[in-house]
């Protein structure tokens, strides 16, 4: 059973999403402010957590932040009752795996949290990858480039993991976002991009400036060689 760390003020919400969530075989532990969510993550490491943007005693975004730093390898579902772009583009820069808007429907909530669940335990054949100065373990998550490590988050591994084992491919856009966030991208969905742009900066460019990740227009990406 996974235990998930439900952050969000709306009690009456929380309590639906509790129950629902238990149905689907779900530990849950609500909590409804940044300060108890602080200690309950202190006090044990859930599987997952879903967050809210708005908090009554801060933003949800400024405790996204903390979490990354504290708890890189977390995934972690982002809600928002206002659903705005700026919300999710923020959300999704400062590490989120992924983002609804509310009210959501707990079934596509439930599915977006297996997916990231499948996604944050890779299957035991994933070895280390090297490409010319880049090292990538999978499994840690990590990435090693002349002896710097830096850790990636659940959405950021398996797509630099689909890219380096298909070096110098391109990778359709769909299929990468099936891979990175276990779903289709709808309409108007720049969360893959959000997810590439992160890996960009995290990563940086090959020794003679060339970028390791590479876009193709309206197509996909693919890791130059």
């Amino acid at each position: 059973m996974s235990e998930l760390l439900l952050i969000d003020d709306d009690q009456e919400l929380c309590e639906l999403l509790t129950s629902w969530l238990s149905q689907e075989g779900f530990q849950v532990h609500a909590c409804h402010d940044g300060l108890s969510a602080r200690k309950a993550l202190a006090d044990s490491a859930p599987a997952a957590v879903v967050l809210d943007v708005m908090l009554p005693d801060g933003s949800g975004l400024e405790l996204l932040k903390q979490l990354r730093n504290d708890h890189p390898e977390l995934p972690v579902l982002m809600l928002s009752a206002r659903g705005e772009p700026l919300d999710r583009i923020l959300g999704l820069e400062l590490g989120a795996d992924d983002y609804l808007a509310k009210p959501c429907d707990p079934r596509e909530l439930t599915a977006r949290l297996r997916a990231v669940l499948r996604r944050s335990h890779p299957a035991a054949v994933s070895s280390q990858l090297e490409l010319g100065d880049l090292c990538f373990s999978p499994v840690r998550g990590v990435v090693s480039i002349d002896e710097q490590e830096f850790t990636l988050t659940v959405s950021e591994s398996r797509l630099l993991e689909a890219l380096l084992r298909q070096p110098g491919e391109p990778l359709d856009k769909q299929e990468l976002a099936q891979i990175a966030l276990g779903r289709k991208l709808t309409l108007y969905d720049r969360s893959l991009d959000m997810h590439v742009s992160n890996l960009r900066k995290k990563i940086g460019p090959h020794p003679d400036g060339r970028p390791r990740i590479v876009a193709l227009r309206s197509r996909g990406y693919y890791y130059s060689i």
